[in-house]
């Protein structure tokens, strides 16, 4: 499968939409009984100088967000989701947080350890 048909297969899987709900730290609005990302492939943004959207096919869950690139790459299409580029900035900012987060819990305090 080329890089192109693995996005047209994400994005078919996703009805050519951002799949966010509320990974990204925002607010979506509600509709077809939950709560999605507005923004569809070739639509329209209203922010942020406004532009054609392009969606983009990454890691669904947040954990693989922070995978290195060769990693990503090999990821199947069911673990890829269709993203808007501000929730996929978002929810991998909100990932790169809980991990540092979680690896500052986990630490032990080195000054202290007798």
């Amino acid at each position: 499968m080329t890089a192109a048909d693995l996005w047209q297969a994400v994005m078919d899987a996703h009805g050519h939409r951002c799949w966010c709900t509320g990974q990204c730290g925002k607010k979506h609005k509600a509709d077809d009984g939950g709560i999605r990302c507005q923004r569809e492939d070739g639509g329209h943004g209203h922010r942020h100088g406004g532009g054609t959207v392009r969606l983009i096919a990454a890691p669904a869950r947040p954990a693989d967000l922070l995978l290195p690139p060769h990693r990503v790459a090999a990821l199947p299409a069911g673990r890829l989701a269709a993203w808007c580029p501000g929730c996929h900035h978002g929810a991998l900012a909100a990932a790169r947080k809980q991990q540092r987060t979680t690896a500052h819990a986990t630490e032990p305090d080195a000054l202290f350890n007798l």
